[in-house]
Formats: C-alpha cells, structure tokens, sequence
C-alpha cells in the first residue's frame, strides 16, 4: 500500500492491469471449505456456487456465471433485477458480499492453488 488516501486508493485499484485486478476478486469461503483445504479465500471463478452474504438478495444461493475483471464484480444466476425497459438481468454482485460455498475443481491450475501451501 503505498497512499492512505481513499482516492489515491480507487485509482490504484481502478488504474491496475488486469491480471493485478483478479486478486482483488477473492471471495472467502464457507466454514466447511476452510477446514478441508486449509485456506480462508480464493479468487471466484465461474461455475463456484456461491450465497450471498448481504445486500439485497442476502442468505441466497446460486452458481457464478460471469466474473468481470473491468468492474470487478461477479454475476450469479437467480440473483436478478428489472431494467428500465422492464426485462429482467442479472445483477452485479461485489466478490466482499459472497462467500464460496462449492468450488468448481475441474481446472488444474485450480488444483495446482488448492495444494499449495
């Protein structure tokens, strides 16, 4: 960290390239995850089921479906809101207000992160 300052902070965060950006989207994970692999957080992926841990569709489950780097935010399935148009789309959820419940485990280089100390 190098600024204290709150604005020198977002432009850090909203500046960097985006391979710096994934690890801001680190979602901590469920009790039971914890004690099986031995780590509090991890960077979202699609297809991990998350619940929602506050905000408007709080205590709800669903599967990720999309993860935006640019924005920073994660889209579950179910967790929707009207436009104003009045068609339905998915909401953008911040990675602070889930919290993993079902890792997606198919990718290795998930795997490779899973074993590491």
């Amino acid at each position: 960290m190098m600024s204290k300052q709150p604005r020198k902070q977002r432009k850090r965060m909203f500046n960097a390239p985006l391979h710096k950006r994934r690890s801001a989207l680190r979602v901590h994970l469920s009790k039971e995850l914890r004690k099986e692999h031995g780590k509090r957080a991890l960077v979202v992926r699609k297809g991990d089921t998350v619940r929602v841990t506050s905000g408007r569709f709080k205590k709800r489950t669903g599967k990720v479906t999309d993860v935006n780097l640019r924005g920073g935010m994660v889209h579950v399935e179910g967790m929707t809101r009207k436009t104003a148009k009045g068609s339905e789309k998915t909401a953008p959820l911040h990675p602070s207000s889930l919290e993993i419940t079902k890792l997606e485990l198919k990718d290795e280089k998930r795997l490779k992160i899973m074993q590491r100390k």
